[in-house]
């Protein structure tokens, strides 16, 4: 069912920004609160602090829109250094929603002489293909200095730390605008959020001419004096998600990529390795982050700027935290790795939060606006058959069977003689007393255990055609059945980028009650089943064409409307929803009653067949906007590795549904009862 266009904006606009007009924002100063008022570990901020004074300096820590502890001279400004290239990147966000620029724009669209001089740049043949992208990853090619730098490498083909890359950034944008960059800044973002000149300056340029086209020319790569007030606003607008007061600043699309890690980024080697380590696994849009986990005691979802002399933002969203920091350098040790200095200060402070009584939700995304929580039925009632097996897709198809496959399992009972890697069955019945049934097939039925065998992680059936998708494959393969699985036909194709662990959105029975002509597969942003990922990534393709590898398209951004946008090439796909490390194996239905589309989530914990926890997430369309409608660290059982809530078993209303996972590695089968908030249908 498609929502009218003006209940979609309300509901976009509510899930969004729900969180954040309820959230404190400062007037001329924070509100403050005691550590103890919020129940924080008093004693873990102040080590923090301790450390931070080894280095001078002044900080501050702003936790749930107070401010909870600060240190030193807070009009003091200082020299960030590197750390400006995390406020200067914040101008490209403007340019994203303005529409002047994309990110995958080459740079010389915008600058004529872009690369030049030196000379020698021309002669590589490289500076046409470099991004706008690859100047904000570090992945251009340019050597470390501010200047007119040569080139060492291709664009897109190796990670190296770079001022020159942002300081051409700069010059992009300033002519994309036209205008003094500082001007911009100032009318756009530092103004509405409260920063005035005498709380930041941006310097005079260092490394090149005072003017570009005959406009003030602005620096990246060292650019920026702040006091640490000025740098917790900005970390501040950021955590926000780009909002302040109800007014949308950045959009929330930028700020995603910001925080995170692509997967190209991810593969990169880095050329300056004995300085920045395994950088290339934890950089951003000129911003650092802990999405691959090297600071364990810091949420994989914190992200921060970072100059010389130990200058940070630091965002973590998880636990409504900002903290800013400035002064002098921290001791460094010979040869350890180049993330060790930031522990003692960084990993005190979450703990602090993390300890307390009143810490915030560790779920990635905010509240569901319209689900209160989710009531499961005591854990003694979980039914549980197919000993053994795991995976469970499931399809609710025209013959009023629910059709699925298992995985490393011998199937419902009486087992099939062998064990299988991938095997075919269908379900008849309520949830109360499933009737599962094995149907094998030579050219479905996969021997094999594990990551080496074919595994089946979707699975629909659209216009009386069954389709499935298999993952293992060196990404996931497509197969259809038009006779009710008796027979299968593989794609010639493969998913070679990303989409390592699709699966189908499911609708009502043979795909009745779907909201357009379109089939909608969503993944983890990874190439395997067995990576966590950063984000969630969304692809769609005619019910009628989709054993069409060309006809596919990838979900980019919302528009400033808040439509989607789409591309048919994959290299463009954008996230529906971020979650530094813990995007893993998923399953997504529409329920009817309630309009919501509803995505199962595993992942937190190490092996979730016999403990650790799960999520389930809510939104209005298949792209969004996501929210929490249940999330948790450590479920009463084991959630397994794979669930879903099957379209066939939600009551008319929507709110009762019946959890299908694989605890145990079994068919397991959960009530659950949804409880929305006043108010809500």
């Amino acid at each position: 069912m498609k929502m009218s266009l003006p209940l979609f904006f309300i509901v976009i606009v509510l899930a969004l920004t729900s969180y954040t007009h309820a959230a404190e924002y400062p007037g001329k100063s924070w509100p403050t609160a005691a550590p103890a008022e919020l129940g924080l570990d008093e004693a873990k901020l102040t080590q923090a602090r301790d450390y931070a004074l080894t280095g001078e300096g002044s900080g501050c820590i702003i936790y749930r829109g107070k401010l909870v502890l600060q240190w030193g001279d807070q009009a003091a400004l200082y020299d960030l250094k590197s750390s400006s290239k995390a406020i200067g990147v914040t101008a490209l966000g403007l340019a994203l929603k303005d529409g002047l620029v994309h990110l995958d724009d080459p740079a010389k669209k915008f600058h004529p002489t872009f690369g030049t001089p030196p000379e020698s740049n021309t002669q590589t043949g490289w500076l046409d293909q470099i991004t706008l992208r690859h100047l904000a990853t570090q992945t251009a090619g340019f050597e470390k200095p501010g200047g007119y730098e040569k080139l060492d490498f291709a664009p897109g083909t190796a990670w190296l730390y770079s001022d020159g890359g942002p300081n051409w950034l700069a010059e992009c944008l300033t002519l994309a605008y036209h205008r003094d960059l500082n001007d911009v800044m100032f009318e756009r973002v530092f103004t509405p959020i409260g920063i005035t000149p005498a709380d930041l300056k941006w310097r005079k340029h260092a490394y090149r001419p005072e003017f570009i086209d005959g406009i003030k020319r602005r620096e990246f790569g060292s650019g920026f004096s702040a006091n640490v007030q000025a740098m917790a606003r900005l970390g501040y607008l950021y955590l926000r998600e780009g909002w302040w007061n109800g007014e949308l600043i950045l959009p929330h699309s930028f700020i995603e990529t910001v925080r995170t890690t692509s997967p190209e980024v991810r593969k990169l080697p880095v050329l300056d390795g004995e300085l920045h380590g395994n950088a290339s696994q934890h950089y951003g849009l000129l911003w650092w982050n802990n999405s691959d986990g090297t600071l364990t005691g810091l949420p994989r979802d914190a992200y921060w700027s970072w100059g010389l002399f130990d200058s940070f933002i630091l965002v973590v969203p998880s636990l409504d935290l900002v903290v800013a920091r400035a002064g002098k350098s921290w001791a460094r040790k010979q040869g350890e790795d180049h993330y060790a200095p930031l522990q003692p200060f960084f990993e005190p402070i979450a703990a602090a939060v993390k300890t307390s009584a009143a810490a915030a939700s560790t779920a990635p995304l905010p509240p569901s606006p319209l689900i209160a929580e989710i009531q499961w039925a005591p854990k003694e009632s979980v039914l549980r058959r197919a000993k053994g097996s795991d995976n469970w897709p499931l399809t609710w198809a025209d013959d009023d069977a629910m059709y699925t496959a298992y995985g490393d399992g011998n199937g419902f009972e009486p087992f099939v003689p062998a064990k299988l890697s991938m095997g075919f069955a269908k379900v008849l019945g309520d949830a109360d007393s499933p009737q599962g049934t094995n149907l094998p097939s030579p050219t479905f039925d996969i021997v094999g255990d594990g990551k080496k065998g074919r595994k089946a992680c979707g699975i629909l059936m659209v216009d009386s055609m069954l389709y499935i998708l298999a993952r293992n494959l060196d990404n996931a393969q497509l197969g259809w059945s038009g006779d009710h699985g008796a027979t299968w036909t593989w794609a010639d194709w493969k998913f070679t980028e990303s989409f390592g662990c699709p699966t189908f959105l499911n609708f009502g029975k043979n795909y009745g009650g779907a909201r357009d002509a379109y089939v909608y597969i969503t993944s983890p942003d990874a190439d395997t089943a067995y990576q966590r990922a950063d984000r969630v990534v969304l692809a769609r393709v005619p019910k009628d064409k989709v054993r069409d590898h060309g006809a596919y398209e990838y979900f980019v951004k919302l528009d400033a409307n808040g439509q989607p946008t789409w591309s048919a090439d994959i290299r463009q796909r954008g996230g529906i929803f971020t979650a530094p490390g813990q995007c893993y194996r998923l399953g997504l239905t529409y329920n009817a009653g309630l309009r919501r589309y509803l995505l199962c989530m595993t992942g937190a914990g190490n092996d979730t067949r016999f403990a650790g926890g799960f999520g389930i997430y809510d939104a209005p369309e298949p792209w969004g906007p996501w929210t929490t409608a249940f999330h948790t660290d450590s479920w009463d059982t084991g959630p397994g590795e794979s669930s879903s809530l099957p379209t066939k078993w939600m009551s008319a209303d929507g709110r009762t549904v019946h959890l299908v996972f694989s605890g145990e590695d079994h068919f397991c089968v959960r009530r659950g009862e949804i409880v929305l908030r006043p108010g809500g249908k």
